[in-house]
């Protein structure tokens, strides 16, 4: 078998291709993107949400306006924290963040990721036309959007040639399927073949290499758990991979013991489709709280407190549940009220181990 290849994504060329998928609330932090970058990978920050567990933001603040414009300034504050811890522990490692175009400090959240240095900037639920404004003054950040289709993919090429003269860095390609988190398709989309990486991938390469005649790497995100669906993916064209669900159960995932305790517990049949408050599916583990989304019960206890979205059903309508509460929750231990996203291969693991035996698994031959 051979060695994998590496990859290169704008002027950043990782030993091996293998992105680690933001997952939020701090599941991908600082600890988890650096001993990834520090194995050969490519390590990843997810940028929602950061400030609610941070010292800068008190949520008991009764103000409400003043309530919600400090939540936006801690995120801030908190990205630069975690974006200068990760570079501490990995000087030379390549480090992303993945920011959500659905979040309202979307601009501010992007525009400090590229002045804090970081190499890489991610960015899905939504599509990412203004990407490349933001970040203008750093031409050393790489632009790297999420998408589930290759119609996606050339509305975000066309516009960017056409009002930045500029194109993706590369694409990561999210199959709706088996990917874990918020899902970029709809219910009744979910399990169309034509969302599949057997379709999707091939015709995307296609489309950017013989259309547009450009060499921009597509990755494949969504059910990759070992070396055999790495392969895989690369022999559909793809130029790498990224790998969420996988990485939780690791010594470095920056979620609490209790969260990976419950994915290494988990079986397949705990995998469940709920509805999020933005407005997608997404893909979570069966426990108390997702129970009560399905019955539809709402677990909202105290309403809309932070204002954090662009579409919010939970603010709009006062419908669902605090999704930002609710992933926050989860990632400190309470595992029972909170809510836990996961990809489709959760029950696959038999322990918790360090990145770098993780990456050695990966990338063995």
């Amino acid at each position: 078998m051979q060695t994998l290849p590496s990859l290169q994504i704008g002027q950043h060329i990782a030993r091996y291709p293998i992105i680690q998928g933001g997952m939020g609330i701090r599941i991908s932090g600082s600890n988890l993107a650096a001993a990834v970058a520090n194995a050969g990978g490519i390590g990843v920050i997810s940028a929602v949400g950061l400030g609610l567990n941070s010292p800068y933001f008190d949520i008991t603040e009764p103000n409400v306006r003043l309530r919600r414009e400090q939540f936006f300034a801690a995120n801030r504050l908190a990205l630069i924290d975690e974006l200068n811890k990760a570079r501490e522990l990995s000087p030379d490692g390549i480090i992303g963040v993945n920011v959500m175009v659905a979040a309202k400090d979307y601009e501010t959240l992007v525009r400090t990721a590229a002045q804090q240095g970081v190499n890489l900037i991610i960015s899905g639920a939504g599509l990412p036309l203004q990407l490349p404004e933001y970040t203008t003054e750093y031409p050393e950040v790489a632009l790297v959007p999420i998408v589930s289709t290759t119609r996606a993919a050339k509305i975000i090429c066309r516009k960017w040639e056409q009002k930045y003269k500029r194109l993706p860095d590369a694409f990561v390609v999210e199959n709706p399927n088996t990917a874990g988190g918020h899902l970029g398709a709809k219910y009744e989309e979910l399990n169309d073949p034509a969302l599949e990486a057997e379709q999707v991938i091939p015709e995307l390469v296609n489309y950017l290499q013989r259309e547009l005649g450009q060499p921009i790497p597509v990755i494949a995100a969504g059910g990759v758990w070992d070396r055999t669906d790495i392969v895989k993916m690369l022999q559909l064209g793809a130029s790498g991979v990224q790998i969420g669900t996988r990485f939780i159960t690791t010594d470095e995932c920056d979620a609490d013991l209790r969260y990976k305790e419950f994915h290494l517990h988990a079986r397949p049949e705990d995998v469940m489709l709920i509805s999020s408050p933005v407005g997608l599916p997404g893909r979570a583990l069966r426990n108390p709280f997702v129970e009560k989304v399905m019955s539809g019960s709402s677990p909202n206890e105290k309403g809309c407190l932070l204002n954090c979205l662009q579409v919010c059903r939970c603010r709009d309508a006062g419908e669902l549940y605090c999704i930002v509460r609710a992933l926050d929750k989860a990632s400190r231990g309470d595992v029972e009220n909170g809510l836990v996203f996961s990809g489709s291969n959760a029950g696959r693991a038999d322990r918790i181990m360090p990145v770098a035996e993780l990456m050695a698994q990966l990338v063995q031959f």
